[in-house]
């Protein structure tokens, strides 16, 4: 088992500690599995009429926070697959809010996305479960930063716990 206490902070950059505290001291797989179910029940009680809203000009809409969830994870399991293999080499950033104008998230339904959202994670899911312990603790760069594989699956877990806590204080 991998628990988030476990991590030092050589595993992540210090911009990422915020999203690793939002995990609590849980397991990695248990906190993937947990925070899945809890994505998908809180966008899924969203009302239609809230669905395109965003709070301000210029803002995501509430279907483009979930696509940019969605999009920010596979960006992160692109990472941790990359460490996983042992490969040294670095990798860039990417530009979330480039990605948004992209995405056409306002064009589905909100059942179609969190489908995606299900079978990504589903996916992702599958990945950790195969690292070993030994596999957990490598780390790579990315963005300048090093980062764990381990790390990388708390960030992904607090990343959208952090967003689902914007989309109740500032949309609903």
């Amino acid at each position: 088992m991998t628990y988030s206490k476990d991590l030092n902070s050589g595993e992540f950059a210090p911009y990422y500690k915020t999203y690793i505290d939002k995990v609590g001291p849980s397991d990695l797989m248990d906190a993937l599995k947990s925070s899945s179910e809890e994505v998908v029940r809180f966008f899924q009680t969203i009302p239609l009429e809230k669905q395109d809203y965003a709070y301000a000009t210029g803002k995501w809409t509430i279907k483009e926070v979930l696509q940019h969830i969605m999009d920010t994870e596979r960006v992160f399991a692109y990472r941790a697959l990359r460490f996983s293999r042992n490969d040294k080499t670095p990798l860039q950033g990417f530009d979330e809010n480039a990605f948004v104008p992209e995405c056409f998230a306002n064009t589905r339904t909100m059942k179609s996305l969190l489908d995606e959202y299900e079978k990504a994670r589903c996916s992702n899911l599958a990945m950790f479960a195969s690292f070993s312990q030994d596999v957990l603790a490598r780390t790579g760069e990315a963005n300048g930063s090093i980062m764990s594989v381990r790390a990388l699956g708390f960030v992904m877990v607090g990343h959208e716990k952090h967003h689902c806590e914007v989309v109740k204080s500032r949309y609903l």
